[in-house]
C-alpha cells in the first residue's frame, strides 16, 4: 500500500530535477495537497516560485493551468463566460483556466479586486457560476498563488477574506551558497530544462486522503491547537482570560497592542488538518505537539493583522507566533 513518505519521496525526487533546494517549501506544498488546501507563496523575484508549482503539477500528473494576473485581467478570463454558438443559436458556457486540477495564480496581487474575488467561490466551494449556472470543478482542485512582497506600485493587496482562504502562506527564501553554486553548474552551460515525468496521479492523491483522516489527534493536542489560535486573539484583545497570559508575554513595549485581529476559527481547522497531513507525510499515525509547532507559522502568519504601531516597532507576525508557541504549555507525552 502506498504511504505518505513513499509518495512524498517520489514526488520530491522528480521535482529535484528542476528545482534545487527548497525542501521545506516542497514538503509544505505536499501537506496542502493532502489537506485539500490552497497555498500562497511569497518571495522575491527569481526564486523559482512559478517553476516550483509548475514542476509539482507535472510530477503529480494532473491538469495544470497558469494564469498570469495583470491589472487588465477580467473575471471571465479566469472562470469563463457564455459564448454564442451561431450554429445552434444558443449560448454555451466556455470554461476558463480555473477548470484544472492545479491552478497557478501568478502574481495574484497584480489583479484588481473583481478578479481576486472571482477565486473566492472556486477556492471555498470548489465550484463556479457562469451565466447563472453552477459548474463543479474537477477533483482534486488546488489554487497555488504567488506574490512579490517588495513591488507595491500597480498592485492590489489581497483582502483578509481572500488570504484566510489559503491553508498556508509560505515564505520562499534565497537558496544557500551551495545550492546556488549547484544551480550555476547545472544551468550555466546548457540553456535547457530537463523533462519531468508524471510519477503520481490525482487518483493516487485522493486515495491517500483516508490515511490523513486516520491520523490520531489526542484531546490534549487538540486543546493545544486551540490554545495557540486563541492566544492570537488575546493579543488583539478579543479573547477570554484563559489565553491572556500569552498576551502578557508578547514581544511588545509598554502595553502596545500588536494585533488588530487574531486568527479565525478557520485557523484552528487549518492547523488541525495541516498537522495531520504533515504527520502522514512523516510516517506517523498520531499528531504531536512538535509537528503542530512546526506547521503553526505557515498556518497563522497570514491570519493575523498587525497594528500600525507593531509594524513601526518592526514586530512581525512570525515573531509573535514564536512567542505564543514559547509561552503556551505543551501537552505531556501521556496525552497520546
Amino acid at each position: 500500500m502506498l504511504t505518505g513518505p513513499t509518495w512524498s519521496k517520489k514526488l520530491r525526487d522528480e521535482i529535484a530535477k528542476t528545482v534545487i533546494g527548497q525542501d521545506a517549501i516542497i514538503e509544505r506544498l505536499l501537506v496542502a495537497l493532502l489537506a485539500n488546501g490552497h497555498v500562497l507563496l511569497e518571495g522575491m523575484p527569481g526564486l523559482a516560485k512559478t517553476l516550483l508549482v509548475k514542476s509539482l503539477g507535472t510530477a503529480l500528473g494532473v491538469q495544470f493551468e497558469r494564469v498570469q494576473f495583470t491589472p487588465d485581467l477580467l473575471p471571465s478570463d479566469v472562470v469563463g463566460t457564455m459564448v454564442f454558438q451561431p450554429k445552434t443559436g444558443e449560448f454555451s458556457a466556455h470554461r476558463g483556466p480555473i477548470f484544472a486540477n492545479l491552478v497557478l495564480a501568478d502574481e495574484i496581487n497584480r489583479a484588481p479586486a473583481k478578479v481576486q474575488s472571482a477565486l473566492l467561490e472556486a477556492m471555498q466551494e470548489h465550484q463556479v457560476t457562469i451565466g447563472g449556472g453552477t459548474h463543479p470543478l474537477p477533483r482534486p482542485f488546488f489554487v497555488m498563488a504567488t506574490q512579490n512582497p517588495v513591488e507595491q506600485e500597480g498592485t492590489y493587496p489581497l483582502p483578509e477574506a481572500q488570504t484566510d482562504r489559503f491553508l498556508l502562506k509560505l515564505l520562499v527564501d534565497y537558496p544557500s551558497a551551495d545550492e546556488e553554486s549547484a544551480m550555476m553548474q547545472r544551468w550555466g552551460q546548457v540553456a535547457r530544462q530537463p523533462e519531468l515525468s508524471p510519477v503520481s496521479s490525482g487518483e493516487e492523491l485522493l486515495a491517500l486522503r483516508p490515511q490523513v483522516d486516520a491520523v490520531h489527534v489526542a484531546p490534549a493536542v487538540q486543546a493545544y491547537i486551540l490554545s495557540l489560535v486563541r492566544a492570537t486573539r488575546a493579543l488583539a484583545g478579543h479573547a477570554d482570560g484563559q489565553a491572556g497570559a500569552a498576551a502578557d508575554d508578547a514581544p511588545h513595549k509598554k502595553g502596545l497592542r500588536p494585533l488588530e485581529f487574531g486568527a479565525s476559527p478557520r485557523a484552528s481547522l487549518a492547523l488541525y488538518q495541516a498537522g495531520k497531513a504533515l504527520a502522514c507525510l512523516r510516517g506517523q499515525d498520531f499528531l504531536t505537539p512538535a509537528l503542530v509547532q512546526e506547521i503553526a507559522p505557515d498556518v497563522l502568519r497570514h491570519r493575523v493583522g498587525l497594528t500600525y504601531e507593531a509594524e513601526a516597532e518592526d514586530i512581525t507576525a512570525d515573531a509573535l507566533i514564536a512567542q505564543i508557541i514559547e509561552r503556551s504549555p505543551i501537552p505531556s507525552e501521556a496525552s497520546r
